[in-house]
Parts: structure tokens; sequence; C-alpha cells
């Protein structure tokens, strides 16, 4: 099962997404300035990633999709990720860059799946 892990930075609150095994499959879209406001991007990410479109943008032509959405797109590196976007257009999470399509929709499937009914924890201070 997965979990988000809210971390404190010098500048408010992020979160990740970890898969069951520990590994990040999306982080959040923003710095928050207060932990609530951040568990609410994570409980985002619950509500919207389970039943989001899928947007290719890699391909010519690609037909626009109704938010909420996972938007699948090519970086200025010349890889493949992801960003999820809420019902008002709003990124509220996005993927690590990928060397194929393939495991970029495999991180989507992964956010579906693990961010349901995930867990919202705070980081262990160091």
């Amino acid at each position: 099962m997965g979990k988000f892990v809210i971390n404190e930075t010098k500048t408010g609150y992020t979160f990740a997404l970890k898969a069951g095994n520990g590994e990040t499959i999306a982080v959040g879209g923003e710095v928050y300035k207060a932990v609530a406001s951040c568990k609410n991007g994570c409980k985002s990410v619950k509500t919207n990633a389970p039943i989001a479109n899928v947007e290719d943008q890699t391909v010519e032509g690609y037909a626009t999709a109704k938010n909420p959405k996972f938007e699948i797109y090519t970086d200025k590196k010349g890889e493949i990720r992801f960003r999820l976007k809420a019902k008002n257009g709003q990124v509220i999470a996005a993927s690590e860059g990928y060397k194929t399509k393939k495991s970029c929709e495999n991180g989507i499937e992964s956010v579906r799946k693990n961010a349901a009914d995930a867990d919202i924890t705070m980081a262990e201070k160091k």
C-alpha cells in the first residue's frame, strides 16, 4: 500500500507519494505554507488520480482530455513525464523523468493504485 509523506522545507511543506516498496512515484505540484494545506493537496491526489483521464501530448494532434487528467509530455531533456491536474486545472502532482512512454504509463497506473487508500504521514525529522 502506498503512502503520502509530507516533508518540511525551508519555505513550507511538500509531499511525495511513495509506493509500497518505498519508491517515490509522484511529488506534489507546489510548496504549501501550512501542513493542513499540504494534507489537502494529498487528498486532492487521492480523489482525482483514480478518475483522471489521460492526455498523451507526445502524439501529434492529440485530443484534449477533460480535467481531472494525467498529461503525458516530453520535457526539455527528452524524458517522458506526467503531471496530474485537478478538476480546476491546477497541477497537483508530477512524476520523475522516464526513458520510455510505457514506463511513464506504468507510473500513472501506480499512482492510481497507490493514491486512493494511501495514508498521509509526516516525514521523520533528521
